[in-house]
């Protein structure tokens, strides 16, 4: 695993390093990207289910379109 480090504001370092402790994490390294994986996959799991939204709105727009179409003698 590649290590990166980040500037990060002295106080909510030191809260971190205090919850971390709380949680039983064995460092604030840990404890942060705990919740950097945790926040990423609830990004990620949001835009699956909007991406799922979206094409479930042009399937029903193209359904909608078709009917027309039909009712209209275009197509049967």
């Amino acid at each position: 695993m590649s290590v990166s480090k980040i500037k990060i504001d002295k106080e909510l370092l030191k809260k971190a390093r205090e919850y971390a402790a709380k949680a039983g994490y064995t460092s604030v390294e840990e404890f942060v990207s705990h919740i950097i994986e945790k926040e990423i996959s609830k990004l990620a799991e949001a835009e699956a289910e909007a991406e799922a939204e979206a094409e479930a709105e042009a399937e029903a727009e193209a359904e909608a379109v078709k009917k027309r179409l039909q009712g209209l003698g275009y197509i049967s």
